[in-house]
């Protein structure tokens, strides 16, 4: 087996070495292709107008000035070209990607890419506790990451569906099962803007974030990580809303 790892957070970031080791538990064959500076955030932008700077840093492994995104395209269309991956891992992020993080997520994109590529793709992230962001453990993530991956190989991802995995912020062996969810959603009035004045007293901004509690629906994500278990969510890529299509196409009909 053939693995591609990349993540959001960056070639130097923590996380995408617990990702290649989950990855290690599988084959030796593991490809590193990550961004060279942090792209959390960046969702699944593509860097359309400015070229792909390829950097190797060590035996298969590369960090590209790009989007997660374009991690996957580079090394799938390029650097693994003549035998492309049998399996796309993501992450492991810092910090969850749960409920509304998953439309923002580079960690995410970078397994979207992989799955429309036609490769099975997953994405790992570790929720954090934010008192200790500075230094966050993935131990939860590393001693039980090689075994979510192991099911849903031997159950098979559907083609078109992006395996989401959020590992809670505990101990490993305080982690208490694996359950599938559904993605849930938080109150955003959570979302706020913090204005803030330079040096020069000209105004900038933060996108902010009250740490607020929510109210969490049972069978989500947001739950499953509340109780201290491993969230996996099946995502899918084609957003139809096939219900109200098939009505739309009622009122649409003859006109």
């Amino acid at each position: 087996m053939r693995i591609l790892v990349t993540n959001d957070d960056g070639i130097n970031a923590p996380g995408i070495d617990v990702c290649a080791r989950i990855a290690s538990e599988f084959s030796d064959d593991v490809w590193v292709v990550g961004p060279e500076t942090d792209q959390s955030g960046v969702a699944h932008s593509l860097s359309l107008s400015d070229p792909l700077r390829l950097r190797q840093i060590g035996p298969r492994r590369f960090a590209v000035k790009g989007t997660p995104t374009d991690c996957v395209i580079l090394a799938v269309r390029q650097l693994m070209s003549d035998n492309p991956p049998d399996l796309v891992l993501s992450g492991v992020n810092r910090g969850q990607n749960i409920a509304e993080d998953v439309s923002y997520s580079g960690t995410v994109a970078g397994a979207i890419e992989g799955t429309i590529l036609g490769i099975p793709s997953i994405a790992f992230s570790q929720a954090i506790n934010f008192a200790s962001r500075a230094n966050p453990s993935y131990a939860a993530a590393e001693a039980h990451g090689g075994r979510v991956v192991r099911m849903l190989l031997e159950e098979g991802i559907p083609a078109g569906i992006v395996m989401n995995v959020n590992f809670p912020d505990c101990a490993p062996d305080a982690v208490k099962g694996v359950v599938a969810t559904s993605q849930g959603k938080r109150d955003q009035q959570i979302m706020r803007i913090d204005p803030r004045y330079d040096g020069r007293g000209i105004p900038y901004y933060w996108i902010a974030f009250d740490r607020a509690r929510p109210q969490t629906a049972p069978g989500s994500d947001l739950r499953a990580i509340e109780e201290g278990r491993i969230s996996v969510t099946p995502l899918r890529l084609d957003m139809t809303d096939e219900p109200l299509m098939t009505r739309l196409a009622l009122v649409f009909s003859g006109k």
